[in-house]
């Protein structure tokens, strides 16, 4: 079996969210996603970058928006697959599910933002795909959702419970560091 690391949605916009105080889980997120990559680089294995983008100027995902550029933990290197998505899902509007077939990858671990949104319908998506999908759950950030009374661990936990009860297995990064 072939894995590849997939970091999703690690842009400035959730850094910009993290500087502002919003409410999450995980903030060692950034630094746990920089020492996986750095790992799979030295170890040959795929490091994939899956980014946001909205066609909306007004948007923070848009191109020419702040929000836009990866974080520096997020920054892929010289040859890393980029794929630029416009939906939730990282397959739905991308070629990810070709890319992975023709690498031979089956694995993913994933990692990045925003576990309740499209961290969870990539995920999901995935695993519908037949891909064996992995979860890396400290390196995932997530939010809370104002207005509706939830806070950022309570949305975290539930989409980690249902991720691992029927699409993910779950893992952290001291675990996947020394596997």
């Amino acid at each position: 079996m072939t894995s590849a690391l997939l970091i999703i949605d690690m842009q400035m916009l959730m850094q910009h969210r993290l500087d502002s105080g919003r409410e999450h889980v995980n903030p060692q997120t950034p630094e746990n996603i920089a020492a996986l990559a750095a790992a799979f680089r030295a170890a040959g294995k795929p490091v994939l970058h899956v980014r946001h983008r909205d066609t909306d100027v007004a948007s923070p995902t848009h191109p020419d928006a702040a929000g836009y550029p990866p974080m520096p933990c997020a920054e892929a290197l010289e040859g890393e697959p980029v794929f630029i998505k416009n939906t939730s899902s990282g397959f739905a509007s991308t070629d990810l599910e070709g890319w992975l077939r023709k690498a031979g990858i089956t694995r993913l671990h994933v990692t990045g933002a925003v576990a309740g949104f499209c961290v969870n319908t990539t995920v999901r998506a995935g695993s519908d795909l037949g891909f064996k999908m992995s979860v890396v759950r400290d390196a995932v950030l997530g939010f809370d959702l104002p207005g509706t009374g939830l806070s950022a661990q309570v949305i975290f936990d539930v989409t980690m419970a249902h991720l691992a009860s029927d699409f993910a297995e779950m893992t952290d990064t001291a675990t996947l560091l020394t596997a």
